[in-house]
Protein backbone atom coordinates (compact mmCIF):
# COMPACT_ATOMS: atom_id res chain seq x y z
CA UNK A 1 0.00 0.00 0.00
CA UNK A 2 1.11 3.24 -1.29
CA UNK A 3 1.60 5.75 1.16
CA UNK A 4 -1.30 8.83 0.18
CA UNK A 5 1.01 11.59 1.26
CA UNK A 6 3.72 10.50 -1.47
CA UNK A 7 3.67 12.02 -4.67
CA UNK A 8 3.89 9.66 -7.55
CA UNK A 9 4.78 10.30 -11.06
CA UNK A 10 5.97 9.33 -13.97
CA UNK A 11 7.86 11.94 -16.83
CA UNK A 12 9.73 10.84 -20.06
CA UNK A 13 13.01 9.45 -19.27
CA UNK A 14 16.03 12.26 -19.64
CA UNK A 15 19.70 11.39 -20.83
CA UNK A 16 20.61 13.77 -17.23
CA UNK A 17 19.00 10.84 -16.13
CA UNK A 18 21.14 8.02 -17.12
CA UNK A 19 23.69 8.95 -14.44
CA UNK A 20 21.78 8.39 -11.83
CA UNK A 21 20.08 5.22 -13.30
CA UNK A 22 23.93 4.08 -13.91
CA UNK A 23 24.34 3.73 -10.19
CA UNK A 24 20.87 2.34 -9.48
CA UNK A 25 22.05 -0.77 -11.65
CA UNK A 26 25.51 -1.41 -9.52
CA UNK A 27 24.03 -2.70 -6.71
CA UNK A 28 24.35 -6.36 -6.58
CA UNK A 29 21.12 -7.49 -5.15
CA UNK A 30 19.37 -5.15 -7.28
CA UNK A 31 20.91 -6.91 -10.21
CA UNK A 32 20.31 -10.08 -9.23
CA UNK A 33 16.37 -9.79 -9.46
CA UNK A 34 16.44 -7.77 -12.72
CA UNK A 35 18.19 -11.08 -14.18
CA UNK A 36 18.65 -9.27 -17.41
CA UNK A 37 22.00 -6.84 -16.69
CA UNK A 38 24.92 -5.95 -18.40
CA UNK A 39 28.25 -8.22 -18.62
CA UNK A 40 30.12 -5.29 -16.83
CA UNK A 41 28.01 -3.19 -14.77
CA UNK A 42 30.96 -0.67 -14.43
CA UNK A 43 31.48 0.41 -17.44
CA UNK A 44 29.85 3.38 -17.52
CA UNK A 45 30.64 4.41 -21.23
CA UNK A 46 28.64 1.03 -22.06
CA UNK A 47 25.75 1.71 -20.32
CA UNK A 48 25.26 5.61 -21.24
CA UNK A 49 26.07 4.79 -25.15
CA UNK A 50 23.30 1.78 -24.73
CA UNK A 51 20.61 3.98 -22.98
CA UNK A 52 21.01 7.04 -24.70
CA UNK A 53 20.15 5.59 -28.13
CA UNK A 54 16.96 3.75 -26.46
CA UNK A 55 15.70 6.95 -25.84
CA UNK A 56 15.70 8.25 -29.41
CA UNK A 57 14.23 4.57 -30.53
CA UNK A 58 10.38 5.07 -31.10
CA UNK A 59 9.23 1.51 -30.21
CA UNK A 60 10.42 1.76 -26.64
CA UNK A 61 8.35 4.36 -24.40
CA UNK A 62 11.04 5.32 -21.28
CA UNK A 63 9.63 7.14 -18.42
CA UNK A 64 11.62 7.83 -14.71
CA UNK A 65 9.60 7.22 -11.93
CA UNK A 66 9.56 10.64 -9.70
CA UNK A 67 8.51 10.04 -5.90
CA UNK A 68 8.00 13.68 -4.23
CA UNK A 69 10.22 14.97 -7.43
CA UNK A 70 12.92 12.65 -6.78
CA UNK A 71 14.20 9.93 -9.24
CA UNK A 72 12.79 6.87 -7.73
CA UNK A 73 13.25 4.43 -10.46
CA UNK A 74 11.84 3.89 -14.41
CA UNK A 75 9.24 1.67 -15.75
CA UNK A 76 9.06 1.13 -19.81
CA UNK A 77 7.56 -0.59 -22.61
CA UNK A 78 10.12 -2.17 -25.44
CA UNK A 79 10.03 -5.02 -28.05
CA UNK A 80 11.29 -8.21 -27.72
CA UNK A 81 11.13 -10.81 -30.53
CA UNK A 82 8.02 -8.78 -31.77
CA UNK A 83 6.55 -8.63 -28.38
CA UNK A 84 5.73 -5.97 -26.40
CA UNK A 85 6.98 -6.22 -22.76
CA UNK A 86 7.06 -3.80 -19.81
CA UNK A 87 10.12 -3.87 -17.23
CA UNK A 88 10.65 -1.43 -14.11
CA UNK A 89 13.63 -0.87 -11.68
CA UNK A 90 13.23 0.77 -8.57
CA UNK A 91 16.17 1.82 -6.46
CA UNK A 92 16.06 -0.37 -3.16
CA UNK A 93 15.38 2.66 -0.67
CA UNK A 94 12.08 2.77 -2.37
CA UNK A 95 11.12 -0.89 -2.54
CA UNK A 96 8.14 -2.15 -0.71
CA UNK A 97 6.28 0.69 -0.03
CA UNK A 98 3.91 0.00 -3.25
CA UNK A 99 5.65 2.83 -5.64
CA UNK A 100 6.32 0.34 -8.30
CA UNK A 101 2.56 -1.15 -8.24
CA UNK A 102 1.43 2.84 -8.70
CA UNK A 103 4.47 3.24 -11.44
CA UNK A 104 2.99 0.47 -13.49
CA UNK A 105 -0.89 0.72 -13.20
CA UNK A 106 0.17 4.44 -14.20
CA UNK A 107 2.45 3.43 -16.66
CA UNK A 108 -0.45 1.02 -18.26
CA UNK A 109 -2.30 3.64 -18.76
CA UNK A 110 -0.60 6.05 -20.65
CA UNK A 111 1.07 3.21 -22.38
CA UNK A 112 -1.53 1.47 -24.54
CA UNK A 113 0.44 -1.07 -27.15
CA UNK A 114 -1.57 -4.43 -25.70
CA UNK A 115 -1.13 -7.28 -25.30
CA UNK A 116 2.44 -6.09 -23.21
CA UNK A 117 3.77 -9.00 -21.44
CA UNK A 118 5.98 -9.10 -18.41
CA UNK A 119 8.37 -11.32 -16.36
CA UNK A 120 10.47 -11.88 -13.70
CA UNK A 121 13.32 -13.89 -12.02
CA UNK A 122 11.88 -16.88 -10.62
CA UNK A 123 13.00 -15.64 -7.28
CA UNK A 124 11.90 -12.01 -7.19
CA UNK A 125 9.24 -12.65 -5.28
CA UNK A 126 8.21 -9.00 -4.92
CA UNK A 127 7.98 -8.31 -8.38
Amino acid sequence: MTDSKMDIKLRRKEVADLGIFFGFQLDEEARHLAAFTPKIPADKTAYMTKHTKLLSNPTVNNQTILVDHVIAGSVAKFVMEGDAEITYWLDKKFRGQGIATKAVKDFLTMETTRPIFGRVAFDNFGS
